[in-house]
């Protein structure tokens, strides 16, 4: 028996030390094409660089991401299956009643991957060309405006919410399935306004396509398409800040040596030049911080979740 016990140890130290032997999963939790699946992509290219192995990125779409997140919390936890998750992670214990998985208990926190502004942008036709003109345009159209967001959880969604709260003016919400459909009606006039991830808006804030009228940090951002949108904070909204911040998960359970060497290789992706300059020409900055720390990374989706959790009650926006 001892002997027996002894041979399995080795084994699994050999198993560790050998890793990875083969390609790894990164599962993005929506669709392809959308800003989350656009910085997966990015860092798969980046970690498999490191790890000297290919990294696949699957897409398992639907139920606001946690069908994505449900499947690696389920998943072998043998550092071949990762999540690649947004601020979905901190907000579904708020949105959603019966949640599958549990946040803080399920997965080993591998390190956050970069912070995403949100960008508050209308349709090419609407009247309203600043900040100011926009609210006045709200306030004389309570009842008719049409919000849109990528669907219940997504980032659009959160941003939206929150504007709406601190604005107090309500609006109709439309949700799509996705951030591409979304911004389509948009483009096309079919909806008004939209709050989202500038991943997903720089391209078309250049391009004029839409009207944008502030950035969602409380400091201007440098990219070269939007360092001269102000932002909500310097407009009146004081204190708003809002992020879409990435993190990177494996199953709980997964081997110490193989979570520090997903994390090692995290940490060197993230100083990768060319990850760097494509994060930073969708305005997303890389995290350089404490939160490239598995344990401080835990405990930023903690505090994230006590911050996000009352406003989701207040709005009372539920999912089953």
């Amino acid at each position: 028996m001892k002997k027996l016990l002894i041979s399995t140890l080795a084994l699994a130290a050999t198993a560790a030390f050998a890793y990875p032997d083969k390609p790894v999963t990164m599962v993005v939790p929506f669709a392809a094409g959308g800003p989350t699946d656009k910085v997966a992509r990015d860092l798969a290219v980046a970690m498999g660089a490191v790890l000297k192995q290919t990294v696949i990125v699957e897409n398992v779409g639907g139920a606001g991401g946690t069908l994505g997140a449900t499947k690696v919390a389920k998943a072998s936890p043998d550092g071949y299956t990762v999540l690649l998750h947004h601020i979905g992670m901190a907000t579904s214990p708020g949105l959603y009643r019966n949640l599958p998985f549990k946040t803080l208990d399920d997965f080993e926190y591998l390190g956050m991957v970069n912070d995403v502004p949100m960008t508050l942008i209308g349709r090419p036709t609407l009247p309203a060309n600043n900040y100011a003109e926009l609210v006045k345009w709200l306030e004389a159209n309570k009842g008719k405006v049409n919000l849109a967001n990528a669907g219940l959880g997504a980032a659009s969604h959160l941003c939206g919410l929150l504007f709406q709260q601190s604005i107090k003016i309500d609006m109709t919400t439309v949700p799509y399935k996705g951030t591409g459909p979304a911004m389509t009606d948009l483009l096309g006039g079919q909806v008004d306004i939209m709050c989202d991830q500038t991943t997903n808006t720089t391209s078309q804030i250049a391009g004029g396509k839409v009207k944008a009228y502030a950035v969602t940090t409380t400091k201007p951002l440098t990219t070269a398409a939007l360092s001269g949108l102000p932002t909500l904070d310097s407009q009146g909204l004081k204190g708003f800040n809002v992020s879409i911040w990435h993190g990177l998960y494996a199953p709980k359970g997964t081997p110490a040596a193989v979570a520090k060497t997903l994390n090692d290789a995290l940490r060197v992706a993230l100083k990768d030049a060319d990850f760097i300059k494509k994060q930073e020409a969708l305005g997303a900055v890389v995290v350089t911080d404490a939160r490239l720390a598995p344990a401080d990374h835990k405990k930023f989706v903690a505090a994230e979740i006590d911050k996000w959790g009352p406003a989701i009650k207040a709005a009372g926006q539920y999912a089953d």
